[in-house]
Order: structure tokens, then C-alpha cells, then sequence
């Protein structure tokens, strides 16, 4: 196993996250036996960075995860989670989450706590001074409840940029992004990269196979590579990649639902064989290859003709990125914006294609965009049933906030 130093401490490179556990038939319940296998397996070959969160599984995920890790000795491995600032309320409990958080995952204290999806509607929460999120958690940091705080960020370059700007630059330590060789561009990573490296921020990576769109490749791609490494796993490719491009990364979180996913990644992470310019190149096609990506340059001469004041070259961004996968980003961005400059205030007049060097038929991929949000759940929507399966679960001595929180009653 490959380990980065970090103030410190010895990470290993590769990272379990507990997103995407193993299930039984019914598709909700976690596989126990089997998740205990994987366990075993990961820390007798080296893993011992450990990625939950709140919402993780319906909130079983924390419960689950951390008493099978009972078994080993605390200090042998790195535990994260993360506040749920992301998730959309009328109001926000830090204490009662996080004494909510200690008690599910029956520890003293978190090595690592993150500020959970930080994008365009959520910084509103993370720097209201009315939640005092920033000043509850860098006082538990204070207390030793939590050794190393940092942030997730699935936001544009913009709201990133802003989240560094805000008192919060000042108390992070590390920043997690989603980051792999489609959204190096796709999602600007690498701009992302070059901004956290200014800032002295290292950089954590979550979706390195982007919910494993990229360890399910087509017969044509995968052939492509295998005929530059015969032996290599369509997934190792992405983690190759990691560890040729972006030397700021400390750790890799793979959602890992399979011992046999686990046993590919860890020979992957057995040593380091960054990929050769004539493999880069290769899966940069690859890359271009997973999608009928919408040729914008963000040019924005399609702006200045809108009537309707609409950021054209995002939403041809938020297409592109459903085109890849249904992921969420996508919507988390569209629903963080007023009613009349999301996709649906589109007129169709035509005047934004008239403009575009690309001769992009705007309207149309408008139309697209719609489409495929309409057919996807609303970000709100999941906040609001997550809320409701944290009030269920909240019980044995706890109230609930407003927001869903669960807080100690009063004795």
C-alpha cells in the first residue's frame, strides 16, 4: 500500500468510502458478513482511512461501518464524517449532529470532519454567522473531538473560490472534489487543483471513477487500453491517472461495494506506475468517447443575446455532465437558481444559436437539459426524506430540531 504524510499522519493512499456498501436482495439492507470480509481484508493490506457521512445508506452507514471497526484497535485507523450542511433545512443543529454523529459511530472523536458538499446553494449555510457552524466546529478541533477539519466541495470554480475567501479559508486543512479524467475538464478540476494548491490545501478525491461509470466501459474503449496493459482493470486506469497527474492528492476514496473491487484496487495502490503520454493520450480519447459531448467553448456570445439573462455556457456544462451519468451535480446546481434563469425559463427564440461560432442548435440541448431533470428526483426532494429518516432514527434520549437534527434533550 502507498501512503502520503500528512501533518504527521501516515494515510493510506487509498481510502475506504462507505457510500456504497454491499447490500442484500432486497437492495437497502447492508451485507454485514460480507462488508465485514472487506474489512478484514483492507486492514491487513493497509487501508486505514475510513470516509462516512450522515446521509450515507439512509443514515446506516455510520452505524454499520463503525461497529464492525470495533474489532480493531482505535488508533489504527483514521475515521472521517461529515456535517450535512448541504441538506437543505429551515434551520441547523451543529452540537446536535455531531453529539448525534459520536454516538452512532460510538467514538470519542473524528480524525477527520468535513463540511459536507459545499456548492452553490449550500455556502449560504456554511457562512450564515446565524448556525455558528464554522465556530461550533473549530472549537470541537479545539477540544481534540475532531484532530484535522476540511470541507467537500461538488460547487463551481466560483463558489469554491469563495468558500477560500470566507473565514472558513483560513480554518480548513485539506478540501475533498470530485475529480478524474472526465471531469478534469468536464467539472474544471483542474482548475480547481491549481486553486487549492495556491491556497496550500491538499486535495482529497472522491468519485475517481465517477460512481463506476469508469470501470464500466464500452468493448471498444476497454479494448483500447488493454492493448497498452493487458493485465489492467478498466477502474485501475482512472487511479493510474491520479497518480500521474495530480501530485497534491493525499488520499482516494473508492466506494467499494465488492471484496473483489477491494482486491483489484489495492494491487492498483501496491505501487505507484504513473501513465505514459502515449496512455495519457489514450484516455483522453476514452474520455471524449463517453458522451455526445455539447461542443461549448464558453465563448459566452450566446449570453449577451439572451433575453432572459441565462448562463448558457453552464447549463451546456450541466448537459454535458448528465450526458456522462445521472449524477447529482447537475441538479444541485439548476435548483440553487432562481425560478427564471434555470433551463425551463428558456423561450426558444433561437437568438443564442444565431450568436454561437459552434453553431450549436442552443434551444434544442435546452430542451435536452430539461428532459433529463425532469425525469431525475429533486435535490429537495431527497433532503426533505433524508430529514424524515433522520427524525426516525434520532430516538433513545434524543429530540429533534426543525431541520431534523437530532439533539440531546435537556436533563
Amino acid at each position: 500500500m502507498q501512503y502520503s504524510d500528512f501533518k504527521g499522519e501516515r494515510l493510506s493512499k487509498l481510502g475506504f468510502g462507505a457510500m456504497r456498501l454491499p447490500l442484500l436482495a432486497d437492495g437497502y439492507t447492508i451485507d454485514e458478513p460480507r462488508l465485514a470480509g472487506m474489512l478484514d481484508y483492507a486492514m491487513s493490506h493497509g487501508i486505514n482511512y475510513y470516509d462516512t457521512a450522515y446521509p450515507y445508506h439512509d443514515g446506516l452507514s455510520e452505524t454499520v461501518l463503525c461497529r464492525l471497526l470495533k474489532k480493531y484497535p482505535r488508533s489504527s485507523y483514521f475515521l472521517a464524517d461529515k456535517y450535512p450542511g448541504h441538506q437543505l433545512n429551515d434551520t441547523y443543529n451543529p452540537a446536535g449532529v455531531f453529539e448525534h454523529q459520536l454516538r452512532k459511530c460510538g467514538v470519542d472523536y473524528f480524525d477527520f470532519y468535513l463540511m459536507h458538499n459545499v456548492y452553490e446553494n449550500s455556502i449560504e449555510v456554511y457562512l450564515d454567522p446565524a448556525w455558528g457552524i464554522m465556530d461550533y466546529f473549530v472549537e470541537q478541533r479545539r477540544l481534540g473531538r475532531i484532530r484535522h477539519l476540511g470541507f467537500s466541495a461538488h460547487g463551481g470554480l466560483d463558489t469554491l473560490r469563495r468558500f477560500l475567501d470566507s473565514p472558513w479559508g483560513e480554518q480548513v486543512e485539506f478540501c475533498q472534489i470530485q475529480l478524474n479524467y472526465v471531469d478534469w475538464t468536464l467539472q474544471h478540476a483542474a482548475e480547481k487543483c491549481r486553486l487549492l494548491a495556491g491556497r496550500g490545501l491538499p486535495v482529497w478525491v472522491m468519485e475517481p471513477v465517477r460512481g463506476g461509470r469508469l470501470a464500466a466501459l464500452d468493448d471498444a474503449a476497454r479494448f483500447r487500453l488493454q492493448t497498452l496493459r493487458p493485465d489492467a482493470s478498466a477502474a485501475s486506469w482512472a487511479f493510474r491517472w491520479l497518480q500521474t497527474v495530480t501530485p497534491d492528492v493525499k488520499v482516494v476514496l473508492s466506494g467499494m461495494s465488492s471484496l473483489e473491487q477491494m482486491q483489484d484496487n489495492v494491487q492498483t495502490f501496491a505501487d505507484d506506475v504513473p501513465l505514459s503520454s502515449q496512455e495519457l493520450s489514450e484516455l483522453e480519447r476514452v474520455a471524449a468517447s463517453l458522451c455526445d459531448m455539447v461542443p461549448c467553448t464558453a465563448c459566452r456570445y450566446c449570453c449577451d443575446s439572451c433575453s432572459q439573462g441565462l448562463d448558457i455556457p453552464a447549463m451546456m456544462a450541466a448537459l454535458n455532465d448528465l450526458r456522462v451519468d445521472a449524477s447529482f451535480t447537475a441538479p444541485m446546481y439548476v435548483e440553487s437558481l432562481p425560478e427564471d434563469k434555470r433551463p425551463s425559463a428558456c423561450l426558444g427564440c433561437g437568438a443564442c444559436a444565431a450568436m454561437c461560432p459552434q453553431q450549436i442548435d442552443i434551444p434544442s440541448m435546452m430542451e435536452e437539459l430539461v428532459r433529463r431533470l425532469d425525469a431525475m428526483p429533486k435535490w429537495s426532494d431527497i433532503c426533505r426524506i433524508r430529514n424524515e429518516i433522520a427524525r426516525k432514527q434520532a430516538g433513545d434520549g434524543y429530540r429533534v430540531s426543525p431541520s431534523g437534527s437530532a439533539a440531546p434533550t435537556q436533563p
